[in-house]
């Protein structure tokens, strides 16, 4: 559709979903979001769909929520009140996740950088938590954001709204990569083609484990882990898996993507 702003292409496993709202600099519109929560659903019930690229049109990646439509809206309208559905389908989406940034994020989007697997940027992108400077509190996408940063560097950017750039944005661990901008297809594809490799169900079970909670009692998570370690290696993935190894061949689910 020619107003549509969220477009959803599958190439040989990998959904690619782009934002294509230039000109608000894909801010999170309430078409925007809606259309970006459609095709996440559609991508993770797809079971042709191996991992999902979060990539955009224009210059920037996501400048947060739509202050336009903020400014038009009662408390309980706000559209930041769809946001934690929005950062928690990438969050934890049984796929893997792989945000690419030709340009700059800020404060909300900032939330779906951070609910990613695999963040890569340009090295002239960049980055700010700008929401103090605008009389508002980056509340929804701290649930995501802070478990990447250390307690100084949190408070130093949240309180200040500094705008960093990709560097220091790898530094902090908001990012797993920065490179050349002629290079971000190169690096996206890189880990595109590592994700690829792995077991779908495996997959799933392991970004489960690494997004939950732990118990504090050291016996309790040994025997929890010690079950889905068991429960995996009993499965037909991990046969197919050992089969090929022994084979020296790859399993089946990655000979689609070679």
């Amino acid at each position: 559709m020619a107003d549509e702003l969220v477009h959803r292409e599958v190439d040989n496993g990998v959904a690619t979903i782009t934002l294509d709202s230039p000109h608000n600099r894909n801010a999170l519109s309430a078409q925007l979001r809606g259309e970006l929560l459609e095709a996440l659903d559609t991508s993770t019930a797809d079971d042709s769909t191996r991992l999902i690229v979060l990539d955009h049109t224009g210059p920037v990646f996501c400048a947060g929520m739509d202050l336009k439509e903020s400014r038009s809206e009662s408390t309980e309208n706000q559209g930041i009140n769809e946001v934690p559905r929005l950062v928690e389908r990438i969050w934890n989406s049984p796929k893997p996740v792989v945000a690419k940034l030709a340009g700059p994020a800020r404060a909300g989007g900032l939330g779906l950088v951070s609910a990613a697997d695999i963040a890569v940027a340009a090295e002239e992108a960049t980055f700010a938590f700008s929401e103090v400077r605008i009389g508002v509190v980056p509340a929804v996408i701290s649930v995501t954001v802070l478990p990447l940063l250390r307690a100084r560097q949190a408070h130093e950017l949240f309180l200040t709204g500094e705008t960093f750039d990709a560097r220091r944005a790898v530094d902090i661990g908001l990012l797993n990569s920065a490179v050349p901008a002629e290079r971000l297809e190169t690096e996206v594809a890189r880990y595109s083609g590592m994700l690829a490799k792995g077991a779908p169900n495996a997959l799933a079970a392991t970004k489960e484990m690494l997004r939950s909670s732990r118990p504090e009692d050291l016996e309790t998570d040994f025997a929890n882990m010690l079950e889905l370690s068991a429960r995996h290696f009993a499965s037909e993935e991990a046969a197919e898996g050992m089969r090929a190894f022994a084979e020296k061949r790859a399993p089946s689910w990655a000979q689609r993507s070679e």
